[in-house]
Parts: structure tokens; C-alpha cells; sequence
């Protein structure tokens, strides 16, 4: 057996596959629906409910995705099941370029969404495979940046397809984002790889966290994991969701203008994976997941504050240079809690509690925006919670002070407590 996989020299490369990956599946596949809205609101005759049915079909599908990923009881061929889900992903948003009504388009933006969460969920866990525990928060932090390029992309480049259309321009865009998905689905078959040899011993899950969790149930832990991540998951799809419409409807931007605005989102959301995993691998992942939440909080209170000007630039780099941290962070947090060869289905289980979050945030908060008449009380509701989850990340457990002994044995590991 090799000694590890730290130093192999493909481990980079699949990283930066899991990258082009997530660019496609979550970035085109699911982030780029904000700047589509706009110009789908008066073809379609969308109202503020009925965006966010829109949305909730997508992690609806991502649900149901992530469930088969969690209840799986053998590991998928990952890089198969990979390139396959964002065949998934690119076919069905061609599709919603050629469709005509909103029943058929909300049924494949659902297959979107099931691709989406077939695509993300074994990238993850493949690239944190690949790396030690010194390296798996910046890996997994690389990978997830790719959500933040495509962001900053679809800001651009959306509002231009749509113009050259006139009435029926808001169909260019899904044709050429779905063509762009299904390239990156021939990249990944070419490049994904499941790594030579498992972990080294001073690379695998503690034994002290695992056999504190074997005697208290991993049940409890991947709850309280997943209660926080299904804050998340409630929260930061409400702005992603409703950033641009609530510029455009409520604060008189140009759309052209409003996109420009989601594409410094994406611009400074770049380094947040790769920055914030990295430094969780430093101070912790409490810590790191504390700070996040407090930065995303303030972004949407200052959004819910309502008026362009500084508050809102302010908006705009709390949620962007924070965004794409919290599913490195937990991605790397599952990888250190359990070993490799589980870590596909608990970070499934997990990611199925926060595809909840997903589906329930746009919705509800889409209600309450008709309720209201403003966006603003949706963006009071995500602050409240993500202030919530500040204080639960302290409920989490310690994380291990050292590695599985090599020689294995009953011997108990002192935990610290970062």
C-alpha cells in the first residue's frame, strides 16, 4: 500500500476537476438562477410565490438526490456517477430553453436540481479522500470556489444573452449554460479518479473522536451537524434567490446593473473556500463555522435594511467573501469525523437535512414577501436565523487532538477543545 495520497501528483489535478465540477452542477445549475429571474418574470408571469416555487422544484430534486447519496449503503463508482449527474444537469437546462410554460419548467429545473445533488455530493467526498487533514479544508475550499466563478460569470454574461433576444430572450441563456454544463461533464469523466491508496494512518479519522461518537451515537452528532447546516441552507438561498428581483422590483436598478452587482458576489466569493477552509484547518472548525455565520448575518440584515449605497456594497462583501465556506468546512468536518469509506453516506445524510433547508428557505420566504409586500421581511427572517445557528456551532463536538494510533488498540485520545 502507498504511504498516503498527500503527495501524489494527481490529487491537485481532481481537485481542480471537483472545481469545474461544482462550477457546473451548483454555479450554472443552481446559483445562476438569480440572474435569469428577471427576464423570465413577465413572459412567464412570475410573482414573488411562484419564484420561489421555482427554486424549491430545484432542491427538490437536490433532496431527492442527496437522500439516495445518504441511504446508499455501498460507495457509487463516484467518478461515473459524476459525469453522468451533470449530463443530468446540462440536458435539462437545454430543455428549459426549448419549454413553454411554468409546469413543464418546473419539472426539469427539478431534474436540475438531481443532478446537481448526485454531482456535488461524491465530488466532495472524492477530492477530501485525496488529502490529509492538513490540506483537506483547503481542498475542499478550492473545490467549492468554483460556485463563486461561475457566479461572477453568469453576472456578466446573462444579462447580455438575454438582451440579444427581445421578448424571448431569457431562453439563450439556459441553451448556453446547459451546452457549458455538459462540456464539464466530459471533463470529469476524463480526469475524476477515486485516489490509489486509502489514507495513511497519520491521515485517517481520530480514533479518539471515533470512539466517543461510537459511545454516544454518530446519530447525535450528524443531527446537530445537520441542524446547522440546514440553517445555512434556509439562508443563503433566500439572497441568492432574491438579491437581483429585489434590486430590480423594489430598488429601481437596471438589471444590467443588478448583475454587475451578483458578479462582485462571485468575484469575492472566489477566495472563501480555499481561505476559510484553510484557516479552519488552523483554528477549528467551530471557530471557523462561528465566524462565517456572523459574517453571513450581517449581510442580510444590511440587505434587509433596504437603500443602494455603501450598506449595500457592504451586503454584497460579507455574503461574498464568506460564501462557499460552510460545505468545505463541513465536507472536511465529516471527513474528520469518520472514515473514508463511510464518508460518501454521512455527508450525504447531512446534505439531505440541509437540501431541506434549501427547499423550505425559498418558499417560505417567497410567501412572505407576497405577504408583506417587500423582500425586506424575507432577509430579517434569513439574519435572525443564521444568528441562531452562531450559537449552535458551540454545541458541535471538540474536535481530536491526534491520529488513529498505527498500530490501532483501545487507547483513549485526548480531545481538545477549538
Amino acid at each position: 500500500m502507498m504511504a498516503g495520497n498527500r503527495d501524489h501528483p494527481g490529487r491537485w489535478q481532481v481537485a481542480l476537476a471537483g472545481t469545474l465540477t461544482l462550477f457546473a452542477c451548483l454555479g450554472l445549475g443552481r446559483f445562476a438562477l438569480g440572474t435569469l429571474l428577471p427576464a423570465m418574470v413577465e413572459p412567464l408571469g412570475l410573482s414573488p410565490a411562484r419564484i420561489g416555487y421555482l427554486s424549491t422544484a430545484n432542491f427538490m430534486g437536490y433532496l431527492g438526490a442527496v437522500l439516495a447519496c445518504g441511504l446508499s449503503g455501498r460507495r457509487p463508482p463516484r467518478r461515473w456517477l459524476i459525469s453522468l449527474a451533470l449530463v443530468l444537469v446540462g440536458g435539462s437546462m437545454v430543455s428549459v430553453g426549448y419549454a413553454n410554460g411554468l409546469g413543464p419548467i418546473l419539472i426539469l429545473y427539478g431534474l436540475t436540481g438531481a443532478g446537481s445533488g448526485l454531482a456535488n455530493v461524491p465530488t466532495m467526498t472524492l477530492v477530501a479522500s485525496w488529502f490529509g487533514r492538513r490540506q483537506r479544508g483547503r481542498a475542499t475550499g478550492l473545490v467549492v470556489s468554483g460556485s463563486g466563478l461561475a457566479i461572477m460569470v453568469t453576472g456578466a454574461l446573462v444579462p447580455r444573452l438575454q438582451a440579444t433576444g427581445g421578448e424571448e430572450g431569457w431562453r439563450l441563456p439556459w441553451l448556453v449554460l446547459g451546452g457549458a454544463v455538459l462540456v464539464a461533464a466530459l471533463v470529469a469523466a476524463l480526469v475524476m479518479r477515486e485516489p490509489p491508496a486509502l489514507p495513511a494512518a497519520d491521515d485517517a479519522p481520530p480514533r479518539g473522536l471515533a470512539g466517543q461518537t461510537a459511545a454516544r451515537s454518530l446519530t447525535g452528532t450528524v443531527l446537530r451537524l445537520g441542524t446547522i447546516y440546514f440553517l445555512f441552507g434556509f439562508t443563503y438561498v433566500i439572497y441568492a434567490t432574491f438579491f437581483v428581483v429585489t434590486l430590480v422590483q423594489e430598488r429601481g436598478l437596471p438589471a444590467t446593473e443588478a448583475g454587475h452587482l451578483w458578479s462582485w458576489v462571485g468575484m469575492l466569493s472566489l477566495p472563501s473556500g480555499p481561505v476559510l477552509g484553510a484557516l479552519s484547518d488552523r483554528i477549528g472548525r467551530r471557530r471557523a463555522l462561528a465566524l462565517v455565520f456572523a459574517s453571513q448575518t450581517a449581510a442580510y440584515l444590511l440587505m434587509a435594511g433596504g437603500g443602494p449605497g455603501a450598506g449595500l456594497w457592504l451586503s454584497v462583501a460579507c455574503y461574498g467573501l464568506v460564501a462557499w465556506s460552510i460545505p468545505s468546512i463541513i465536507s472536511a468536518l465529516v471527513a474528520d469525523l469518520v472514515a473514508p469509506t463511510r464518508a460518501t453516506r454521512v455527508f450525504g445524510l447531512v446534505t439531505f437535512i440541509f437540501a431541506g433547508g434549501q427547499v423550505t428557505g425559498p418558499a417560505l420566504a417567497g410567501l412572505l414577501a407576497e405577504a408583506t409586500g417587500s423582500y425586506a421581511a424575507a432577509f430579517w427572517l434569513a439574519g435572525g436565523l443564521t444568528a441562531l445557528a452562531t450559537g449552535l456551532v458551540s454545541r458541535l463536538p471538540p474536535p481530536p487532538a491526534g491520529p488513529v494510533p498505527a498500530g490501532g488498540g483501545s487507547t483513549r485520545i485526548t480531545v481538545t477543545d477549538r
